[in-house]
Formats: C-alpha cells, structure tokens, sequence
C-alpha cells in the first residue's frame, strides 16, 4: 500500500467518508469569488473581503506552514451529517407548540471542535509514517480558502447550482476539512463532470431566490446567512419567506435528487441530534436566559448567533406561524427582553398574529419602550 492509500485508509477508520489529495495550485473559481465580492454578495462578511485573504485564496503557497515551509499537497476530507428532510426523526421538543427549524449540521456537536481534533489523530498518523515532525496547518471553514475548489480539484465531487459540494454516491451532507502538508502526495484526478443536468429544483424550491444562475449565491437574501451571519434586524421584506427556520436552512439540499437517492438520515456520531433538536419548540426558546441559552448550546454551532440573533430568529418564526398561543411568550419578550434585537422582532411577531390581544401588547410596550429602533417596530407592527 502507497503512503497516500494509507492515509486514506487511516482517514476512513477517522470517519471521513470523502478522502482525496490535491495540490496547492491557484484555485479555478477564484476570478468567480472575486466577482461576488465586487457585486457585495457577501453582505456583512467583510473579513471575506481583506486584502490579506484574498491574497491567500489567490495563491495557496503564501499560506506558510511555520518555519517558511511551503505547502506541498493539500488532504481534503468530508465528514457527514445527518441528511435534514423527510429523512430526519421526529425529535420534536413540543408538538402541542409551533416548532422552529435548525440546519442539520448544527443539530449535535460543533463540526469546528470535531473535524480539527479528528485531523489532527491524521496529522500524527503521517507523521508516524514519517518519522518526524511535519510542518501543516489545519481547516473546517477556518481560513481564506475556497474549501469546495479544493475538494472538486481532490476528486470529492462537484459543485452543484446550489453552491453545495455533490458526490455521485453519497450527495452533499458532508462537512470539509483540509490539512495542508509541508510533504508531497500522490494527487487525485478532479472530479471534471457537472452532474445537475438541466435540473433546477434548488433554485425553484429556494424561498428567498438567492440562488442566482451563475452558481452562486446573494448571501444578503440567504436565510443561512440572515439567520446566523447577520447580526443585525432581519430586512422585513424577508421576513415572512424565513418560515420556521431558526438556525441556517436546508431547503436547496432536501430537495436535491442527489440527496433523496443517497444521504442518509444518520450522520457521524458527533452530529446527531441534541435533546430538542431538530425542531425546537418556539416559545420555550424564547424563554431562554443568557444562561440557559449557554448551557443549551455549550458545544454547538448555534452559539455563533448569539442568543440575541437566535431569539430574533425564534420571534420572526413564531410571527410566521400565527400562532395565537404564543402572544404571552412574545408579549413578556417584548416588554422584558433586554436586547432591543429581541424586543423589535418580538413586536413585527405580534403584528403578523394581529388578534386584538395582540394590539394591546403593542399598545402596553409603547408607552414605556425607549429604543427607538423597537419603537419603530411597534408602530409599524401596530399599523399592520
């Protein structure tokens, strides 16, 4: 066995269900990337945006290793999730309450914490092999790298009009990690077919149109990225095409016919579902304090919204389900919150109920609300 295949097959023992070499040769999209920056598809993302990381992206070889070793090959893997959809379990905390919606990925352990420490087991198997310390660097969407580019340049599959890594066998629920190596490997052959077709159900099926044609997508309208990445208000217009989701979206990925033939409901052991998950019940969320918010999702990748961003999140669902019972849950928010983030999308909630109890909450928060930010939600949801 060649010490590449054996590496391989070290990383499969690992978990990793994708496995391939590529070199550090400039990524083929990167003229695309920098487009999308120029359009400000980005949204908030400015740390995308640095001439620093555009550099490295530009070229993988200024990214040093230590001591000034270059990167000679780069070891790209996939680890996968569970498939989100008609294929997950029923883990609903409440189904007496309207419940919310969390991306697959984010339903068990924090991908960052589990790839790393899993690469690094790698990293010391290689260098068993070799006998000696080796220079590397390690990333799981760390770092300014295009992580798809590489894995489609490793022989790991395509990237499909959703913007999602695809394998022919096993379809897109994979997370990705790279370990760039200061030694050589046998490279694999690029994964050179596109494998859409004429098939566009991702675009079709996408609730906000963010997918655009050229195989990209206007973060700014993503409801990932308006459910995580931004931290500010959710733009009202977007509001309403949010549905349920609380925490990223997989909607471009249930429906993918590469996905219905060949994820699989169960993951990696690390990401299966916490307690509660995948389909939180709405009010209890938006009872969360700080504290119990911290210790719900100490681990997990829904702590990057903050609880701010994830309460928001949790009104703007609970306003989409009309749901008379949750006024209580969202009158106390409105009035006791101390994040004005909260406080204002509690209200837009209420005005989408508009039952008259409704109108009185909003009527009672006005006359002692003093942001004027949540001020203006009020009359706007009271006008509704």
């Amino acid at each position: 066995m060649t010490l590449t295949n054996a590496i391989k097959t070290e990383a499969g023992r690992l978990g990793f269900e994708l496995v391939g070499v590529t070199t550090p040769d400039p990524p083929p999209h990167f003229s695309t990337f920098e487009d999308w920056l120029r359009e400000e598809r980005h949204g908030e993302m400015g740390y995308l945006a640095t001439e620093r990381a555009r550099q490295r992206r530009a070229d993988l070889r200024q990214i040093l290793l230590g001591d000034g070793a270059q990167c000679q090959s780069i070891l790209v893997v996939g680890l996968r999730y569970p498939a989100a959809g008609p294929l997950c379990i029923d883990n609903r905390a409440s189904k007496s309450q309207p419940a919310g919606r969390v991306a697959a990925y984010a339903w068990g352990d924090d991908y960052h914490t589990v790839l790393v420490e899993r690469l690094k087991q790698l990293v010391t198997f290689i260098e068993d092999r070799f006998g000696e310390t080796l220079p590397y660097r390690i990333y799981t969407d760390t770092g300014p790298i295009l992580e798809r580019d590489l894995a489609q340049r490793a022989g790991l599959g395509w990237i499909g009009k959703n913007t999602c890594l695809i394998n022919p066998k096993a379809g897109s629920y994979f997370l990705l990690g790279e370990v760039f190596l200061g030694v050589a490997l046998e490279p694999d052959a690029p994964f050179e077919t596109d494998q859409c077709g004429n098939c566009t159900r991702c675009l079709d099926a996408c609730p906000t149109g963010c997918i655009l044609p050229d195989r990209t997508i206007d973060a700014r309208r993503c409801i990932s990225y308006l459910t995580i990445e931004l931290k500010g208000p959710i733009p009202v217009e977007l509001r309403p095409a949010i549905g349920n989701w609380i925490f990223g979206c997989d909607i471009c990925q249930e429906v993918c016919p590469w996905n219905q033939r060949f994820a699989r409901s169960q993951g990696d052991a690390a990401f299966a579902p916490r307690p509660g998950l995948p389909e939180p019940s709405l009010i209890d969320e938006l009872s969360l304090t700080p504290q119990a918010f911290n210790r719900k999702f100490a681990g997990s990748p829904v702590k990057r919204a903050k609880r701010r961003g994830y309460l928001r999140n949790v009104a703007v669902a609970l306003g989409n389900s009309a749901d008379p019972p949750s006024l209580s849950a969202l009158a106390n928010a409105l009035t006791q919150d101390g994040e004005f983030l909260v406080r204002a999308h509690a209200a837009w909630a209420l005005g989408q109920i508009g039952v008259a109890a409704a109108h009185q909450s909003l009527l009672k928060a006005h006359k002692s609300e003093t942001d004027p930010d949540v001020s203006a939600e009020i009359l706007a949801a009271l006008e509704n």
